[in-house]
């Protein structure tokens, strides 16, 4: 029954606009895609950037992201291909292989460097950005690191299968990544030629869904979208997320996270709240205090 006054949150979660990831370089000059933090989205609160890479060709990795400070947010680096080290100046060091993830929380300040373990074949993944309330960025730097063998796997209907990184499933499927800050779900989702997919969204979160490879068709405001390779598609406020593989399949992650509604001021590897305080963080970085 409908309580007078009580607003219904509107059921399906609807495609309501398409970015197109753009070419970008960053590190000593990695080739990338952009998806967030580009003109066509700048963010996608709490979501600051995505990067997507993914090559054979080592001259376009094999430089790396050499040392590099972060402050006043979250670093999560997911790969489905290849092998990359992280090295950190409070010594923590360790190794992604292909279906790991490291979630680190940047916090106060970390000087780090992500450099490729390997001279050929190919290197495939992401770098997500989320945000931190303002409250919490100044927080202690922390990790959360998880191979592949310790990411649970869905098996669904026709074929679907879900890899759970972060957040739980509608059907209770946990992920290892836990951040209460920003609830954030995070999925890897496989789908077989014309396999359909649903998965309730929280309707506190934003929400987008990444095209890895395939096609995926998605309800829209006016009926399907197709998502192609590297396409990300914002998703409108709602409970349940609905779609189907086209004639090839499709492989796409599902992401959604609170949003933080703060303001926010970003200078280059830092991201707080004013510009005062990015002032005061490259300050920190150059004297050496980060």
């Amino acid at each position: 029954m409908h309580t007078p006054g009580k607003k219904i949150p509107p059921t399906r979660r609807h495609v309501t606009r398409v970015v197109r990831g753009a070419p970008a370089t960053d590190g000593a000059g990695v080739e990338l895609t952009r998806v967030i933090a580009q003109p066509a989205l700048p963010m996608l609160d709490p979501f600051l950037l995505l990067d997507a890479f993914r090559s054979a060709n080592a001259e376009d990795y094999i430089a790396g992201f050499p040392a590099h400070p972060h402050r006043g947010f979250e670093t999560v680096t997911y790969l489905l291909a290849g092998r990359m080290r992280h090295r950190d100046n409070a010594g923590h060091e360790g190794v992604i292989e292909s279906g790991g993830v490291r979630w680190m929380t940047a916090g106060r300040g970390i000087v780090h460097s992500e450099m490729p373990e390997q001279e050929q074949g190919l290197l495939q993944g992401f770098q997500l950005w989320v945000n931190l309330p303002a409250a919490n960025k100044m927080d202690p730097p922390a990790y959360q690191e998880h191979g592949a063998a310790e990411i649970p796997v869905e098996e669904r209907d026709d074929g679907v299968r879900v890899r759970v990184i972060a957040g739980e499933t509608a059907t209770g499927t946990r992920g290892p990544v836990v951040q209460a800050l920003t609830e954030p779900l995070y999925l890897d989702v496989e789908l077989p030629p014309r396999a359909r997919f649903f998965e309730r969204l929280p309707t506190t979160h934003n929400a987008f869904v990444y095209t890895i490879g395939g096609t995926l068709v998605a309800d829209g405001r006016d009926g399907g979208v197709t998502l192609r390779r590297d396409d990300l598609g914002v998703l409108s406020p709602g409970v349940q997320f609905d779609a189907a593989a086209g004639d090839s399949g499709a492989r796409v992650l599902l992401v959604a996270g609170r949003p933080l509604n703060e303001p926010v001021a970003r200078g280059g590897p830092f991201v707080m709240n004013t510009k005062a305080e990015v002032r005061q963080a490259f300050e920190d970085y150059e004297s050496g205090r980060l």
